[in-house]
This record gives structure tokens, C-alpha cells and sequence, in this order.
């Protein structure tokens, strides 16, 4: 067995870097949380490149000394905690002295900094964590940090960064959630030489909001607000009429760190489960205010996840804060008010309550069939090619044992089908031969549609739109949609960049309806970050999810030839399970019949 060796230090300091910094929006974060921590009231960040040679904040917060500027790049040092005693009860962003030092073992540091009131600043230099120059200098009260070639001694993690593209959109979503996180706060986002927003700093979350996602995005909100004497929930929450294709817009802050929690998510999504139909996904800006000693911030290395000393009480009053605004927007007088004025103290970042109001028109809702009226986009078409000229074998419904099992069936005859109808607006009747045949509408249309795009050569039918499909998909998912914009092409698909976190649709796959064009992409652009995913399995995957995008879905009616057609395939053998495995046609014998009616 080798010897047990102690790893040298920069080994040590470059193993824990790969805990705090993943990418440029990782370093991002930091940086803003340290500058947030010394109480600044403006926030300037700079990218260039992705972020990748190329990152500066800069605050206007207390500074350091000059004593202690070359101690804050040392691994645990921190002036944010003094004993385990701290633990228990943190108010910093910032606490375990390891964000600085990560990013300086792995990167190039210029640092600038003077505390208020003093004559002058200190700057430093450092080189994969190295002091190499500190000098006295003029600057302004504050601290700038410029970071420049992240991972330029690790080419191994070096090689696993996305596109410029992808992560400057990765570093301006951590700025946008940092900004959304301190309504207090002015920040403002400069890349590769534009400014991409500035929020002004006024402690009101919805001009937060309309800062950095636009009125319209603010006008699909309603107040929402719930407290009992432990914790309290505050913020704005999407009206049912303006829902999203994922869950990108929903956003968590707990006493002013934004966070992931599946709690949180799962009690928003239930104050909507009556309301939103499936694949449609609420937004939210809700701040929860909970006593820190209730609350744990060091269960992940990115400080991304908190635990709950109580995740029922935490759950009933983001649920009760969502239900009421549900409530609410659903009567038409309540549609004519804006979202509060949701106020911060610039010292704690809690929220306080307030409600301004305006006059205006509310969204007027419209029916299922007056919207494919308006928007859709005609229906589909299938060709239906002459039946196969073979048997194949149909799984069938053995009632003695309440399972399937396989019986070989002959070939369908053309014209030998004879459909009857529809059953629950999912299956089709069919008789042929001596059987009664069911059929998934949905899974045999999907199957149809998965292999003529698998099919070599294909090039999908598609349709311009006079007026494009503004879709938010999020900084992250439009950049990822945009670098794959090839894909998307051969798919039917035509987007370009509407702004920084949506796309606009130019052109469409005949099949689907314009108000699908979102979710479908949003179903594309996840198989699209499985990265880990080979190839010709990720293809896969698209298509299944495009396919299930085109099909019929249940419920909704259909032409009486588009079911034979279906019918006839399905029976002949031609398609068989639907592309996740599914069966498509499920056949009951005449003998199996007359058993239940006792005629045998």
C-alpha cells in the first residue's frame, strides 16, 4: 500500500478551491457577497470574455486596512466569525474565510482597497495565490477586486468551461440574483463593454424588478404576504395568466441570500395545483425573513442550500403567502392593482410591508378554443404509409392474470381496420379480425413523429410566424439555445436573441402550436445542458421530447381519418411503443369478451 503523505499546500489550496469556484459566476458571487457584507450601498461588476480572463467588482463599501489587505487571501481568515459559538446564528453572506483565497489559488489578482476616512489605499498582487507586490496607492473608499485568467494553472478544470457566451449569461444571472436579493443595493452590470442593467438602489423590490426583467414581466405579478411569530413572507408572485415555461423566474431569498430549496419550490407549485395546467410553472421574487438561529447556511460549499429548523412552518407561509395572491388575481377587481412597494432597511434587508395601487385594465382571460382560433396553428397532417405486408407481435391484456402478454397478429389488410371512435378522449376503438383494439392516440402519434425525425435525411416542415414568439427562457437556457441554434434549425426551429434572456421564435415546426413554441424549447434546452449525456442519446432524448411536443394530446378531438390512419399503423405493426416504451395498442380477444359477458 503507498505511504499516507501530507498534500503539499498549494495542492490543498487548489483541491478546495474546486469547492467554492466552479466557473466565473461562482467568483462573482463571492465578490458581491463579501461587498455586500462590508456594507455597501453600489455594486459595479465588469466581464469580459465570459468572465473567464477577465472580472472586476467593485463597492463603495467600509474597505480593509492595510494591515490586514494581505491576511484576507489567506485560507480561513475572515472578520466575520470569532468563535464556534457564531455558528449558530449567522448574519454575514460570508463566514468560512475560504472564498478569497480559493479564487486567488486558481486565478491572477489585482486588489484595491481603503477603508473610510483614511488618506490613502493599498494595492496588492497576487499569482495563484501568491503575494507577489502590495503597494500604498490613491483610490477611491472601497474595494475593487480584478480577477483575471481563471484556471490558468489548472488546464483540467480549465477545459470543462462553457462558451463565452454561456458563462457571461451564468455570471449576469448570479449579478441579477444578487441585485433581486438587495432592492437596497445599486448594482450595476457592465459586459464586454455594455451595460446591461443598473437598478437603482431605492429599497423597492419592484423597481428591482422592472430594473432587471422590464414592466412587462412586472405586470404579470401580484402581492403576496403571509407572518406568524417566527416567520414571515413577503414579495411578488406570478398572476396564473402570466405562467412560465420552466422555473427559471423563481426566485427564493432567506434573510437576503438567495437560495435553492425544493421546500420552497414545492410550496409554491401547491398553491398553484388547481390552477396552472401541466408543464406551466409560476414565477416569484418572495423574501423570507426567519430568526438566523432557526435557519442553517453552512449545509453546501457554495452556501446555495439552507436546512430548516421547521421546513412545515417555513412551507405553510410561503404556501399561504402564494394561495392568497392566487385567490386574489383570480377576481376581477383585484386584477386592477400593482404589486406593492416592498421596502428594505439598508442595514438588515428585511422587508417591510406597504401597497400602492393604480388604475389600469387586468388581462381578460380567453378560451381554450378561442386561443387555437387565434394563435394555433391549424393542426397537424399525416401521411399514412400503405400498412406493412407482415405480423407482428401485440401485447395483449390476459384478464386471468391481469397482465400483458405477447400473441402473435396478423397483418392488417388495407381498409381491414374498421375505427369506431374515441374512448375518455384518449384511446381509439378499433375492431379487427376477431379483437377489440385500443390505441393511444398520444403514443402512437409520438412514435410516428419520433422516427420520421430519426429517419436519415429528414428535414422537418415548418412555418414562419408574421409576429415572432417573444419566449423568457432565462439568461442561461437563451444562450444555450443560441450557441445550439443548428440543432434547432434541422428541428424546424428558427430563434434569434431578443434581449438578454429570452429569444424570439422567427420560425416553427408546422405541428406544433404557437403557444407550445416555449415549453417545447424549454424541454429541448434541458436535454441540451445534459452534457454528460453521449451524443446519439442526447439526439435521442430531443426528439422524444419534440415528438411529444407534436402529438395529439389526450382529450383533444379528432378527424375520423387522422384515427383510421393512426388506427391502421398501430395494428399493422408499424409502430409499435411510443419512443419511452410505452405499448400503443392493446388488443382484447372475442373468446376474452364473451368470457366477461358469460356467453362461454
Amino acid at each position: 500500500m503507498p505511504r499516507i503523505r501530507t498534500l503539499p499546500p498549494h495542492v490543498a489550496d487548489l483541491i478546495a478551491a474546486g469547492e467554492v469556484v466552479e466557473r466565473p459566476a461562482s467568483v462573482i458571487k463571492e465578490l458581491i457577497e463579501n461587498s455586500l457584507d462590508a456594507g455597501s450601498t453600489a455594486i459595479t461588476v465588469e466581464l469580459q470574455a465570459g468572465g473567464i480572463t477577465y472580472m472586476r467588482v467593485t463597492d463603495n463599501g467600509c474597505g480593509i486596512s492595510p494591515e490586514d489587505a494581505p491576511v484576507a487571501f489567506l485560507r480561513h481568515a475572515t472578520s466575520k466569525l470569532t468563535s464556534a459559538e457564531g455558528l449558530e446564528a449567522i448574519g454575514t453572506l460570508g463566514f468560512r474565510g475560504e472564498a478569497l483565497a480559493a479564487i486567488a489559488a486558481v486565478s491572477k489578482i489585482e486588489f484595491f482597497t481603503r477603508e473610510f476616512g483614511a488618506a490613502e489605499g493599498i494595492s496588492a498582487k497576487l499569482d495563484a495565490g501568491v503575494v507577489t507586490e502590495t503597494t500604498p496607492v490613491g483610490c477611491p473608499e472601497g474595494t475593487t477586486v480584478i480577477v483575471r485568467d481563471l484556471f490558468f494553472n489548472t488546464p483540467a478544470r480549465f477545459k470543462f468551461l462553457k462558451s463565452d457566451r454561456a458563462e457571461g449569461a451564468g455570471a449576469a444571472s448570479t449579478v441579477l440574483r444578487c441585485a433581486l436579493s438587495r432592492p437596497d443595493v445599486s448594482f450595476r452590470l457592465i459586459r464586454d463593454g455594455k451595460a446591461e442593467f443598473h437598478t437603482p438602489g431605492d429599497s423597492r423590490a419592484d423597481s428591482a424588478i422592472y430594473s432587471l426583467l422590464g414592466g412587462e414581466f412586472l405586470d404579470g405579478f401580484a402581492p403576496a404576504a403571509s407572518e406568524d411569530f417566527a416567520v414571515s413572507c413577503q414579495g411578488l408572485v406570478s398572476k396564473p395568466s402570466h405562467s412560465r415555461g420552466n422555473r427559471n423566474y423563481q426566485f427564493f431569498f432567506v434573510n437576503g441570500r438567495h437560495i435553492r430549496s425544493k421546500t420552497l419550490q414545492a410550496a409554491l407549485e401547491q398553491a398553484y395545483a388547481n390552477t396552472l395546467p401541466q408543464g406551466r410553472y409560476p414565477a416569484c421574487a418572495l423574501y423570507i425573513m426567519i430568526s438566523e438561529g432557526d435557519v442553517d447556511v453552512n449545509v453546501h460549499p457554495a452556501k446555495a442550500e439552507v436546512k430548516f429548523v421547521s421546513d412545515k412552518q417555513v412551507f405553510d407561509c410561503v404556501y399561504f403567502a402564494a394561495l392568497s395572491a392566487v385567490e386574489r388575481a383570480s377576481k376581477a377587481e383585484e386584477l386592477y392593482h400593482s404589486p406593492p412597494e416592498i421596502t428594505f432597511s439598508a442595514s438588515s434587508a428585511v422587508p417591510l410591508s406597504g401597497t400602492a395601487s393604480r388604475s389600469g385594465e387586468g388581462f381578460k382571460s380567453m378560451t381554450s378554443g378561442d386561443f387555437h382560433k387565434a394563435y394555433g396553428s391549424g393542426g397537424f397532417k399525416t401521411s399514412v404509409p400503405p400498412d406493412r405486408e407482415r405480423g407482428i407481435n401485440i401485447p395483449v391484456r390476459d384478464e386471468t392474470v391481469g397482465t400483458y402478454e405477447t400473441r402473435y397478429t396478423p397483418p392488417a389488410p388495407a381498409g381491414g381496420v374498421r375505427v369506431i371512435g374515441e374512448a375518455l378522449g384518449t384511446y381509439i376503438l378499433a375492431e379487427f379480425g376477431d379483437c377489440m383494439w385500443f390505441i393511444d392516440k398520444h403514443a402512437a402519434h409520438e412514435r410516428i413523429h419520433f422516427d420520421e425525425m430519426r429517419a436519415e435525411g429528414f428535414e422537418s416542415m415548418s412555418q414562419s410566424v408574421i409576429d415572432p414568439v417573444i419566449c423568457r427562457t432565462g439568461r442561461e437556457d437563451a444562450a444555450i439555445l443560441l450557441e445550439n441554434s443548428e440543432i434547432l434549425d434541422k428541428l424546424g426551429f428558427e430563434i434569434e436573441s431578443m434581449g438578454d434572456d429570452a429569444v424570439a421564435v422567427r420560425r416553427i415546426p408546422t405541428e406544433i402550436d404557437l403557444h407550445d413554441a416555449e415549453g417545447a424549447l424549454t424541454e429541448i434546452c434541458a436535454e441540451l445542458k445534459c452534457g454528460k449525456t453521449p451524443e446519439p442519446a442526447r439526439r435521442d432524448k430531443i426528439l422524444h421530447r419534440l415528438a411529444c411536443a407534436k402529438a395529439i394530446k389526450a382529450g383533444k378531438s379528432s378527424d375520423v381519418r387522422e384515427l383510421e390512419g393512426l388506427a391502421r399503423r398501430a395494428i399493422s405493426g408499424e409502430i409499435s411503443t411510443c419512443p419511452h416504451g410505452r405499448p400503443v395498442a392493446v388488443a382484447m380477444g372475442k373468446n376474452e369478451l364473451d368470457r366477461k359477458f358469460k356467453r362461454i
